[in-house]
């Protein structure tokens, strides 16, 4: 299908207009195709080099408080995809050290910012707390005429979710399979990992089974006992199942789960509990708690070493090549650790289509960004097609 079909084909309002992007659970399953959808023709105008510059300045502000590359590259890539120029705040420098509060801080960086893109996972139930008082504070200024426009703001990743990677993976999946409709009823499995470190996110896990729960498929959450997820976002899952027809269950055995699957996503992550004492020890600075509690953990996750995706439960999935899934780094055993979340040979053979996937990511947060800038994206759309402006000069 030519793109000006597909851009006729877009809902011709967007619900996401000046709508900030923080749960993929809050918003509708249109507005979350209408975000895949621009994020496709997006992409495909790029193949096409078409530009798509529709900003001719402004900022868009970056705040990670975690280490990241593929999700701080996706944001540069993409603001700068639209034409904005990228601001990292970096914390340490700011007056936040001197006891700058968040209201002021979110106001005095958005004077001529059109987004604000935040990640923040590091401190469980203080993430996605945090993201809603810059919202607030948000609203106050531009209420207030403090602020002369509103900018969007993006969860980049927090405590409880990662938006901008779960529908990347959703629109691979849409693009490998063919549809979302060919999606329904298809297994896949999110298992949790061994991996030689700990204290990693439970938001990659949370976002894969609150987002793939809603396309009609057999969702399989996979963990040794005690390595659980917050409560509420398993209900969730649970909910978007039964509205689409879909099936969710927990398991406990990596080789049960693995039977028969279209597609693996085998992930570590620390249980919930733990992450629970370990934001407390983060906020009272206990530097020996916290190596305590890592100790502990590193000696309970090495009960589990045989929880890594190998060619053994490769082939217990269906016709042996389920489709492997990563957020990346993976814990490649005997690459990047001793022992790690999957073999080499195993990562080897889906390496490439890890990369396809990681590949869609600046296109969803582009996408994010116009819908949240345009109340009608197909008008939009179609007018940069009417330009034709090339983005390499030919």
């Amino acid at each position: 299908m030519n793109l000006q079909k597909r851009i006729e084909e877009l809902n011709p309002i967007s619900s996401l207009y000046n709508q900030d992007f923080l749960l993929t659970w809050k918003k509708s399953g249109s507005d979350l195709r209408l975000v895949m959808e621009i994020a496709s023709i997006l992409k495909e105008m790029r193949h096409q080099n078409i530009s798509p510059r529709v900003f001719d300045s402004g900022l868009a502000v970056s705040i990670f408080r975690d280490n990241s590359t593929r999700t701080r590259f996706s944001y540069a890539s993409a603001a700068n995809m639209l034409g904005l120029t990228v601001q990292d705040m970096d914390e340490t420098k700011s007056q936040i050290a001197h006891g700058e509060t968040v209201r002021e801080t979110a106001n005095m960086i958005s004077f001529l910012s059109d987004f604000i893109g935040i990640r923040d996972d590091m401190y469980l139930g203080e993430g996605h707390k945090y993201m809603e008082e810059v919202s607030k504070a948000l609203d106050e200024g531009f209420e207030k005429e403090v602020l002369p426009q509103r900018p969007g703001l993006i969860n980049l990743q927090c405590d409880m979710d990662h938006p901008t990677q779960s529908m990347a993976d959703a629109l691979h999946l849409r693009e490998h399979f063919g549809s979302f409709e060919e999606l329904r009823g298809k297994k896949i499995v999110m298992s949790w990992a061994y991996s030689p470190s700990y204290g990693k996110p439970l938001s990659v896990p949370q976002g894969i089974i609150a987002l793939m729960s809603r396309f009609g498929m057999h969702v399989e959450l996979c963990h040794p006992e005690g390595y659980n997820l917050i409560p509420e976002i398993i209900d969730v899952a649970k909910n978007n199942s039964r509205n689409t027809d879909g099936t969710f269950k927990i398991s406990h055995s990596m080789e049960d789960a693995m039977k028969d699957a279209d597609i693996v996503y085998p992930k570590s992550w620390a249980p919930f509990h733990i992450m629970e004492q370990r934001t407390e020890l983060l906020k009272k600075s206990d530097k020996q708690g916290l190596a305590d509690l890592e100790q502990s953990c590193l000696a309970e996750n090495a009960k589990f070493k045989n929880w890594e995706y190998d060619a053994k439960k490769m082939k217990l999935t269906k016709n042996g090549k389920a489709l492997y899934m990563h957020c990346l780094p993976a814990d490649i055993s005997g690459v990047s650790c001793k022992e790690g979340e999957v073999s080499a040979d195993v990562f080897e053979k889906f390496r490439l289509q890890t990369y396809i996937e990681a590949g869609y990511k600046p296109y969803i947060i582009a996408a994010m960004m116009f819908a949240y800038k345009f109340e009608h994206p197909a008008l939009a759309l179609k007018e940069i097609l009417g330009l034709k402006m090339n983005r390499v000069g030919m």
